[in-house]
């Protein structure tokens, strides 16, 4: 069974839970950037959290799928329709043979993630189908999709739906609240600024923003001892400092080494909010104890079970 892209939107790419392992040969992690939204969707449609979705960017891909399908759209709020009818978010959906889902703007939040009963069975480089956009490999020839590509699907029960039936049940998938609430930060490697120059201002999401990293605009930081540094490792949610002084905050697709000063670290809990900045949107910093950001991951981590709990225990379509 496979998938039919009629038009591919902004930005769309196959992502799973990442590649992990491989940074030591310079093999970022990549998978989904909002990774709590992504296994959602997975949950809605009786995937393994890591199962392979397809990551829409401000703008989605209108899709033909052969046979009737289960799916689910969770992150942020994508305007969806199938044959012209609206379909809700974070609840699961079965199409009929010959749907065709068109997946419109984001009206709110940057990133929306397609689960589909069986994931997309694209074939996995390094223990992983994700797209390495970077690295050019993952996913479907590590590119986002083009108008003509057929994405193939693994196996799942088989459903049958004369007409499109959406569960009566929900989930919020919104988790802690406000995506463009406070990001809390550990104190950095290399904090040679003053205690609270990242935190006493409202920074901006620039347009140049991408899966590498968010750029932000706002009053350029100083940093006392401006000489080069010596290329150290980074990892998704390093803060550097550029030599403009306006911070950069890695996501998913970084680099394994960089050479400009890191000034903190998002903790982990908080990295889809992150990934739910658009461009102009607004992010303010906190700082962060170790302790409060294994706490913070903790609560993320029992809510998701949670939700994983009743929706096994929620009734069939």
């Amino acid at each position: 069974m496979s998938v039919h892209v009629l038009a591919p939107g902004l930005l769309t790419t196959v992502q799973d839970g990442g590649r992990h392992g491989w940074r030591h040969l310079g093999v970022g992690v990549v998978g989904a950037l909002d990774d709590d939204a992504h296994a959602l969707a997975n949950l809605l449609v009786g995937n393994a959290v890591d199962a392979a979705t397809l990551e829409v960017t401000l703008a989605g891909p209108r899709l033909r799928f052969e046979r009737a399908v289960r799916i689910a759209l969770c992150g942020a709020d994508v305007d969806a329709r199938c044959d012209g009818a609206t379909l809700p978010r974070a609840r699961p959906c079965l199409l009929p043979a010959g749907s065709t889902l068109v997946l419109g703007a984001c009206r709110r939040g940057a990133r929306a993630y397609l689960a589909v009963a069986g994931g997309f069975d694209v074939a996995p480089v390094l223990g992983s189908r994700s797209t390495d956009l970077r690295g050019g490999f993952g996913g479907i020839e590590g590119r986002t999709l083009q108008a003509g590509d057929v994405l193939p699907l693994g196996a799942a029960p088989a459903v049958q739906a004369e007409a499109m039936r959406i569960a009566r049940w929900w989930i919020d998938d919104t988790h802690d609240g406000d995506p463009h609430g406070m990001v809390r930060v550990l104190a950095g490697a290399d904090a040679t600024i003053p205690a609270d120059a990242l935190f006493r201002q409202s920074w901006r999401v620039a347009a140049a923003s991408n899966r590498q990293g968010l750029r932000l605009e706002g009053e350029p930081l100083r940093i006392a001892d401006a000489r080069e540094r010596i290329s150290a490792p980074v990892a998704p949610g390093t803060i550097q400092l550029p030599p403009d002084g306006r911070p950069i905050v890695l996501l998913a697709d970084a680099q394994t080494h960089g050479g400009y000063p890191c000034i903190g670290h998002v903790i982990r809990a908080d990295w889809p909010r992150l990934a739910q900045l658009r461009p102009g949107d607004a992010l303010r910093f906190a700082p962060c104890t170790p302790m409060e950001a294994q706490s913070a991951w903790q609560r993320r981590r029992h809510a998701l079970a949670r939700l994983a709990l009743m929706i096994a225990a929620a009734p069939p379509l």
